[in-house]
């Protein structure tokens, strides 16, 4: 972890060390808005790494202990550290020595005075007109428990790949699939030898579908494309007694398949075509379309 500068610096870098330490899961618990808090921090430490869930401090009074085990350790909400439903967790954390952490703005406060650790947020005004609602505080409460998935995310080498394993739905799921996965392979591909006629280069490239055809050597490496645009831009003079080496592009943009689906639509907005070769150790193994991106809500 880099340097940390203010008041809860060391909090925050004990904190991370217990975490990373500990054998089992963080126990993420909060009565009210802080328990709504509560519960989507424990989403958040999951999806990043961290294996953690949210405990009902009301329900654990009534059974719900027996999902804590020694080798979890207990992230505790309270703004005011005097929460009465979290005593009987509070208790049950000190006789099996479970790690007590708590994220309150009261130094004094019971919560505080039983944690291992302490994360202390400022005591500032809600933004309630009446100084009621949570509002300011939960805001300062989920920053705090957010900082602290990021620094885990950080400490545990997470990656975006990691990641989608966890999140394989939606259109953040999406975003993180490869594009081996969603790729046209096989046959499907659209390819042509070198030195091919355009009469027969046209035939293959109108029942592919593409509206690309790729241009392969004698040694099967991809050397050209040809497009629509290409098709166009030789109109004006007789197209089908040329070969495909006359009307293709050369070097053609190609990605890996091991790139991300959203990694391969920067590529295509990047430079403005619709198609690309998907090429691995010199060899076209696939191509993709903008519309297969957007089949599967990428784009």
């Amino acid at each position: 972890m880099t340097a940390l500068d203010g008041p809860l610096a060391g909090a925050i870098f004990d904190t991370v060390n217990l975490m990373l330490g500990i054998k089992g899961r963080i126990i993420v618990t909060g009565m009210g808005k802080s328990g709504h808090v509560a519960g989507k921090l424990a989403a958040t430490f999951a999806s990043t790494g961290t294996p953690s869930f949210f405990v009902h401090p009301a329900e654990a009074s009534h059974g719900d202990l027996g999902m804590i085990t020694e080798q979890d350790a207990v992230l505790a909400l309270s703004w005011s550290g005097e929460t009465p439903e979290l005593s009987n967790l509070i208790q049950y954390s000190r006789r099996y020595n479970v790690p007590l952490i708590a994220i309150t703005c009261s130094a004094h406060s019971a919560l505080a005075r039983a944690a291992d650790i302490a994360l202390v947020l400022p005591r500032i005004d809600e933004a309630c007109p009446h100084g009621l609602a949570p509002t300011t505080s939960t805001l300062l409460q989920m920053a705090i428990g957010d900082a602290l998935a990021v620094a885990l995310l950080e400490a545990r080498g997470f990656s975006a790949n990691d990641f989608g394993v966890f999140h394989p739905g939606g259109k953040l799921g999406a975003t993180l699939r490869y594009v081996r996965e969603i790729m046209h392979q096989g046959d499907a591909i659209p390819l042509i030898a070198s030195r091919t006629s355009m009469r027969e280069a046209l035939v293959l490239m109108t029942a592919k579908g593409f509206g690309a055809l790729g241009i392969e050597n004698s040694e099967g490496r991809l050397i050209g494309i040809i497009t629509d645009g290409d098709l166009r831009r030789h109109l004006d003079g007789d197209l089908l007694a040329l070969s495909v080496d006359d009307v293709m592009t050369h070097s053609p943009k190609s990605i890996s398949s091991d790139m991300l689906a959203a990694k391969a639509l920067e590529v295509l907005n990047a430079s403005a075509i619709t198609a690309v070769f998907v090429v691995d150790n010199g060899r076209t193994v696939g191509i993709l379309h903008l519309h297969d991106l957007l089949r599967i809500g990428t784009a």
